[in-house]
């Protein structure tokens, strides 16, 4: 299995590893995990050369950040990185781990949404704490933007812009206290909206640049080629599907719901492809974004060392370039998208 390769995080200096673990399986998403299961899954990602480590305060309403900073806390050269945006209220009527939010914790703490200069400074301290670290490395604006707020975007945006949580972000960074900022979302508008009003080193983008989607191509990637600022790209399998497949018997998940018949009459499209070069799906979905020069390291989310190893296969699995012409060529990909094979710059692996 090759290892796993390392690159800069834009200009911050800040190297993380091309491959990295998404935290949020580690606060109950969806289902519960043991104690024990999250911290043997922590030590093997570290094993197996994973440097790169994303949490949040939301996942699981604490839960993440306390069981990442307990896996992590004997671990040296780790770059990690946490969200602000939301305040966990404490919520003495939590007694048990039902459903909230589609986790499964019993943290009695509730979400409430904070973007403003206090909220962030509160979050980040927060955040420190929970993890039992001495440091986060990246802090990440947490889904700001119209599709996570509607009505009351404006409303968050003057909070993060009016109220402080810009300036609050940039002297943490300005003191060191933090070596990068940037935000974390699932919609590209915010992204640009943010890179207008402030220097940005890096965007945790889900589920936008995947094998399925490539709209950044045409403006965000170009504007982040252009400041330099890195793309960490989150969801590489569009929440399921491009696992799974459609064939598995199991209903295939699109954006965390049921996916419409558009996406997995396209998907299915794409495995017919698959099946004709001997590639796996969820091989082609991790490496896909890995092949643009502005996207420094893409986050996988994982349950189990088991799901550990199978990222590693797919980050190692050897894929054609007559596979990438094929989907080209059938329409199912961006003519212009750059596929693995292309040499990158900005974000040069470091070998």
């Amino acid at each position: 299995m090759s290892r796993i390769r390392i690159r800069q995080v834009g200009k911050t200096g800040t190297n993380v590893s091309e491959i990295g673990l998404g935290a949020g399986p580690l606060g109950n998403l969806y289902e519960p995990m043991r104690n024990e299961i999250a911290l043997l899954l922590v030590d093997a990602a570290v094993k197996a050369g994973i440097t790169y480590f994303d949490t949040a305060p939301f996942y699981g309403f604490g839960l993440s950040e306390r069981r990442v900073g307990d896996g992590l806390r004997d671990h040296a050269d780790i770059v990690l990185s946490s969200k602000v945006g939301r305040l966990l209220v404490p919520e003495p009527r939590v007694k048990s781990d039902a459903n909230r939010y589609g986790f499964r914790s019993a943290m009695p703490f509730t979400p409430v949404f904070d973007y403003s200069y206090g909220g962030v400074l509160r979050s980040y301290e927060a955040s420190l704490q929970r993890l039992g670290l001495a440091r986060i490395d990246i802090l990440y604006i947490h889904d700001i933007g119209i599709e996570t707020h509607g009505s009351s975007n404006s409303v968050m945006w003057d909070q993060l812009t009016q109220g402080g949580g810009l300036r609050a972000l940039q002297e943490l960074r300005s003191e060191k206290s933090i070596g990068a900022f940037g935000i974390g979302v699932n919609e590209i508008a915010a992204c640009l909206q943010l890179m207008e009003q402030v220097r940005v080193d890096v965007i945790l983008l889900a589920g936008r640049y995947t094998l399925l989607e490539q709209d950044p191509i045409d403006a965000l990637l170009p504007a982040c080629a252009a400041a330099g600022t890195a793309i960490v790209v989150g969801a590489p399998y569009n929440s399921g599907i491009l696992v799974t497949g459609t064939r598995s018997g199991s209903v295939p998940h699109y954006n965390y719901v049921p996916a419409p018949p558009e996406v997995i009459s396209l998907v299915g499209k794409i495995e017919n492809v698959c099946e004709r070069h001997s590639v796996s799906l969820p091989a082609a979905a991790l490496q896909f974004p890995l092949a643009h020069p502005q996207v420094c390291s893409v986050v996988a989310g994982m349950a189990n060392v088991t799901q550990l190893n199978a990222t590693l296969r797919n980050y190692s699995a050897s894929i054609p370039a007559d596979f990438w012409a094929e989907l080209k060529a059938e329409g199912l990909m961006r003519a212009d998208a750059i596929v693995p094979g292309h040499q990158t710059t900005p974000n040069e692996a470091i070998t």
